[in-house]
């Protein structure tokens, strides 16, 4: 019995709640959108900008070597640089060659055995471990030298005028 009692307080209380949320001016609302509906008025036009005539500007540069694009090599210039420091082709690769040096990050320096030894992470995830001697990166790169942070390598890299030359690079622990 009580609980009826209570079921009826609460539907009598929602609808005394729901009766308070009506809006007595709701039918007012309705007429005026009504009358927007069927009426919706004019729309403003607005004036288009005038259009300029349009004067095109002669390239007379056009016969001329494009900025963009890499100066090539003349075919009469001398050869530069020196075949005797062509790299040995025949030389088997090792695994850190198939990457350019940007790909590859240093990692960290050990000393084993009093040599010192760097930990190069290759682009897959796995860490090799290198001494002076081996080589790395897409130009050649032997490392020449292995300090508390940073690798030192020598490159040879083809000139494009039929020779070779050797550069330096470094690889750093703090990327500097």
């Amino acid at each position: 019995m009580k609980r009826m009692h209570w079921a009826s307080s609460l539907l009598a209380g929602t609808v005394i709640f729901l009766t308070g949320c009506a809006d007595p001016q709701l039918g007012s609302l309705d007429r005026e959108l009504s009358e927007i509906r069927n009426n919706p008025g004019e729309v403003e036009r607005v004036p288009l900008p005038e259009i300029p005539d349009y004067a095109p500007v002669p390239y007379d540069e056009a016969d001329q070597r494009s900025p963009f694009l890499p100066v090539m090599p003349e075919a009469d210039l001398p050869p530069e640089g020196s075949d005797e420091m062509a790299p040995d082709m025949s030389r088997p690769r090792e695994p850190l060659e198939a990457y350019g040096l940007n790909e590859l990050d240093l990692v960290g320096i050990l000393q084993v055995g009093g040599q010192p030894s760097a930990l190069v992470r290759a682009p897959g995830g796995q860490v090799h471990r290198l001494r002076v001697g081996n080589y790395m990166g897409n130009d050649f790169g032997r490392i020449i030298s292995i300090t508390k942070s940073s690798v030192q390598l020598i490159e040879v890299v083809p000139t494009g005028r039929g020779g070779w030359v050797e550069r330096t690079t470094r690889l750093s622990l703090d990327a500097e």
